[in-house]
């Protein structure tokens, strides 16, 4: 028999304390308050906690700092190890943020929300998952329609791993064996694909695939291995 509604507990990463007061208040309302929340400032702290509580959801809030994206990715692969039914659910800062972490995230996610939505569309699509009764579906489909597909193609995600590790675009053509055009080409796919109109946005983008790689004949051997 599934457990009640009141008898869930929700673990909540979130490292800002005026935000951690911002979401206990949301959690007052009526399709929220029946919920047993547990805060942390540390993923430590939370991942210390999975050997006493059994939790039916994780939400991670993000800040826009890359080491706490990477934070955020890495927890999210490991829960989906080790705790395979608790529903996996991130907040992100804004939409920039949340188009890397929904097509970068090595692991699937339950939800993907932004914190820069109106406050009656937090409650909603919260209520909505939180409330889901298949959590152990890995099909679910989140507020934002998240499909799981990874729109980079290798030479676009080599090209941007070659990016966050200082190559200029000469460099990844000689590298790769192209010219600059076709480099640069690609690199405005990739801008295309994540929706990031600055060289920043994909340095964001290569952070996260040279921590979470995936395996494929033409991607760079060492990248790989960089930083392991």
């Amino acid at each position: 028999m599934e457990k009640s509604a009141a008898t869930r507990h929700i673990a909540i990463v979130e490292k800002c304390i005026m935000s951690a007061v911002g979401l206990k208040h949301l959690f007052t309302s009526p399709i929220l308050n029946t919920f047993t929340l547990h805060f942390f400032k540390d993923l430590k702290t939370f991942q210390s906690s999975l050997n006493s509580v059994s939790y039916s959801s994780l939400i991670y809030s993000l800040t826009d700092k890359r080491e706490e994206r990477r934070n955020c990715l890495e927890c999210i692969k490991e829960l989906a190890l080790s705790h395979s039914t608790t529903q996996r659910i991130v907040l992100a800062s804004d939409g920039q943020e949340a188009s890397l972490i929904e097509q970068l995230s090595p692991s699937h996610l339950h939800g993907l929300i932004l914190k820069s939505d109106p406050l009656v569309i937090l409650k909603d699509q919260l209520g909505k998952l939180l409330n889901e009764s298949c959590r152990s579906s890995d099909s679910m489909i989140s507020p934002r329609n998240m499909h799981r597909v990874r729109l980079l193609s290798p030479t676009e995600r080599a090209i941007l791993q070659f990016m966050s590790c200082g190559f200029s675009i000469p460099e990844i053509a000689l590298r790769l064996d192209r010219n600059i055009k076709t480099i640069r080409a690609h690199k405005f796919n990739a801008m295309v694909k994540l929706g990031v109109r600055s060289d920043v946005g994909l340095l964001d983008a290569g952070d996260i695939l040279t921590h979470f790689p995936v395996a494929d004949q033409r991607t760079p051997r060492f990248l790989s291995t960089l930083h392991s």
